[in-house]
């Protein structure tokens, strides 16, 4: 065993020596997994529209999402830390903000993550919004997604007030996130990916009694707007917008038709970017174009296709993707892009992706149709989980890492 570490070493000591293997690369995944340092200084790489400079902001514990004030600081949650951060320019407060509830504290980060979203009247009602997943008293193995609210006042989050609790409990990960619309509704999703066959979390997809897979809209206390598309409907949650819906990761809002985009984790492979409209069914899970997660290799438990056979992709009165990525990038958060910092970025769709590890971006032809993809940030080896824009017009992006980083990407002169 000795000589074989030594051997082990050596062979890496000469390949850095080639020039094959460079120190800056971290240390030699152990389990297949890969690891890398961002590095401390600004680093420029090139896209098919120019260099771009990516700048690091380092401190976080595996940030998950992040939300900008009207000053231009950032919000961005820690899902290993489970706490609240500000980002002042380049510089991380070294103090939480606090406030937040007991119990998400107490969540594991392999469950599901902490989505913040900020009021857009925060001038005039200094409101911040926290989504997560609530351990149930009694039975801390099942959580359901809450989303709380308080006023934030310096370090601190003030009359802090839960006004939504999902009625689906579960034990496995899955997604919450939220996002104000132009008319100040607040949406939710609510993943049901379904790792664990026998529990039926697959199949709160289509179950209308549920808030499990489906996309929600609420009014910005919590209640229910009265022009939602299932009010009224017996058996329908009256918050439900849009069903069929696997794991929505990110959410954003087309900046000429208003319409909600979303971005959704397939199972094995068959990622999608779907156009959200109010009432439609997506499909999951009984059509997807990735396969099952599943030790139920007939079928015959969970009554969906075994993970050796291909599901339907198209249904009756079920929608297709607008697009779709297979093999999977685990896709994550999005936004499209309306600055003048990148101005051959406008109008496109840049998305992150954690097992790729890339920031996607989607070109639309004239029609509106995908017309090509650009991989960037592959070179860094990080897993992108957030990506907004700033009211500066540089992109933003929170890396799902345990040395993780909020990257700024700006030009590069």
């Amino acid at each position: 065993m000795v000589r074989r570490s030594a051997s082990r070493t050596l062979f890496i000591v000469m390949l850095v020596c080639a020039g094959r293997l460079t120190p800056s690369a971290g240390p030699v995944p152990q389990s297949g997994t890969i690891q890398t340092m961002l590095p401390d200084t600004p680093r420029v790489l090139t896209s098919q529209g120019g260099r771009i400079r990516v700048v690091s902001i380092k401190g976080l514990v595996y940030p998950w999402a992040l939300a900008f004030l009207p000053t231009g600081d950032m919000l961005v949650t820690e899902q290993g830390r489970n706490t609240l951060r500000r980002i002042d320019g380049d510089l991380l407060d070294p103090i939480p903000i606090t406030g937040l509830p007991p119990g998400i504290q107490s969540q594991r980060r392999d469950t599901a993550g902490v989505d913040v979203a900020v009021h857009p009247r925060f001038s005039e009602n200094s409101l911040v919004y926290v989504a997560f997943w609530k351990p149930k008293p009694g039975a801390e193995n099942l959580r359901t997604a809450v989303i709380v609210r308080g006023r934030l006042d310096g370090h601190q989050l003030t009359d802090v007030q839960e006004i939504f609790e999902s009625v689906s409990w579960t034990d496995g990960p899955s997604a919450a996130r939220i996002i104000f619309a132009p008319d100040d509704k607040l949406y939710l999703a609510i993943g049901a990916p379904g790792f664990k066959v026998n529990l039926g979390e697959t199949a709160w997809a289509q179950e209308p009694g549920q808030h499990g897979g489906k996309i929600l809209r609420l009014n910005d206390d919590g209640t229910v707007p009265v022009d939602n598309p299932f009010v009224g409907r017996p058996g329908y949650r009256p918050e439900i917008f849009a069903l069929g819906i696997r794991n929505a990761i990110g959410m954003a809002f087309h900046p000429k038709t208003g319409e909600l985009w979303e971005t959704e984790n397939g199972p094995q492979g068959g990622d999608e970017i779907n156009i959200i409209r109010r009432g439609l069914n997506y499909g999951w899970p009984f059509i997807s174009y990735g396969r099952a997660y599943s030790n139920d290799l007939d079928g015959s438990r969970s009554g969906l296709p075994p993970p050796t056979i291909q599901p339907p992709t198209s249904a009756p009165g079920m929608e297709e993707p607008f697009t779709y990525y297979k093999p999977s990038i685990a896709i994550s958060g999005m936004t499209f892009y309306t600055g003048d910092q990148f101005p051959e970025w406008k109008g496109d769709l840049l998305a992150g992706g954690l097992a790729g590890r890339q920031l996607s971006r989607i070109v639309f032809n004239a029609q509106g149709l995908e017309s090509r993809r650009e991989t960037l940030l592959a070179e860094l080896r990080q897993r992108i989980r957030d990506v907004k824009q700033g009211p500066d017009g540089f992109l933003y992006l929170t890396t799902d890492m345990q040395d993780g980083a909020v990257l700024r990407i700006e030009p590069a002169l």
